[in-house]
């Protein structure tokens, strides 16, 4: 996170005083205006504007790739003090699956992006969220799948050859399990349909799992979505 290393004390410190109990009762916005004081402005987009400008960036990086273009020494200075992403993008870290450019070529300061193996919500991403909704002021969120996931095809392979995996990797995927199994005999591709139904359920569990989450989300000031990234036609679809 971008920013001077004080004010980013403050909006932390700020964030752990008042805690989850502490929003509910002061109200969102008092205490969106405390952290964000330090740091500047939130983003002016609305989460539905927010949506749009993805919807419309994906279309553009899939019809005219080569059009793509950052002007990322600008960006640079522009953010150095301050960020304001616009959006919070909960990714797979498969390298193929690059938010800033599926999304139509964005560059720094705009995207608030957490990413790892089957973008799921674990306790560090969790707060990432809250970080992004509570004190940056990210309108939206997206839990963004994308086809042939090696994480999903790992946790498909559990249902379906009883498979195992050393180290971390089977604790890191038994949260897709329960999604491979309720779509293990939907016709279709399994792996795809499997990483489509984690998506929702892992868009659906953040706001069980933070009451600042929840909150944003039920004051109308965050919209959380699900949706699949096509690693062949570069096309991200959302999830009703």
């Amino acid at each position: 996170m971008c920013g001077n290393c004080e004010n980013r004390q403050i909006g932390r410190r700020t964030l752990l005083k008042f805690g989850a109990a502490g929003i509910v009762a002061l109200g969102f916005e008092g205490v969106l205006r405390g952290a964000r004081a330090a740091e500047g402005a939130a983003t002016t987009l609305s989460s539905d504007e927010a949506l749009a400008k993805l919807k419309s960036g994906n279309q553009r990086y899939v019809n005219h790739p080569k059009l793509c273009s950052i002007e990322l020494a600008e960006q640079r200075k522009s953010v150095a003090a301050h960020q304001a992403p616009w959006a919070t993008i909960v990714s797979c870290a498969d390298s193929r699956v690059p938010p800033e450019l599926i999304f139509g070529g964005h560059g720094v300061g705009e995207l608030f992006v957490a990413r790892n193996a089957g973008n799921l919500v674990d306790t560090g991403t969790l707060g990432t969220v809250e970080y992004g909704a509570a004190v940056l002021g990210s309108p939206l969120v997206v839990v963004l799948a994308h086809t042939s996931c090696g994480a999903v095809k790992a946790a498909c392979d559990v249902v379906t050859k009883n498979a195992t995996y050393p180290g971390a990797i089977g604790p890191m995927i038994e949260p897709i399990v329960p999604a491979a199994l309720a779509v293990r005999n939907k016709p279709g591709d399994f792996v795809n349909n499997a990483a489509k139904e984690s998506a929702k359920r892992t868009a659906a569990r953040l706001t069980a799992a933070s009451t600042i989450i929840a909150g944003f989300a039920g004051a109308k000031k965050l919209k959380i979505v699900a949706a699949i990234y096509d690693l062949g036609t570069g096309v991200v679809t959302y999830l009703d």
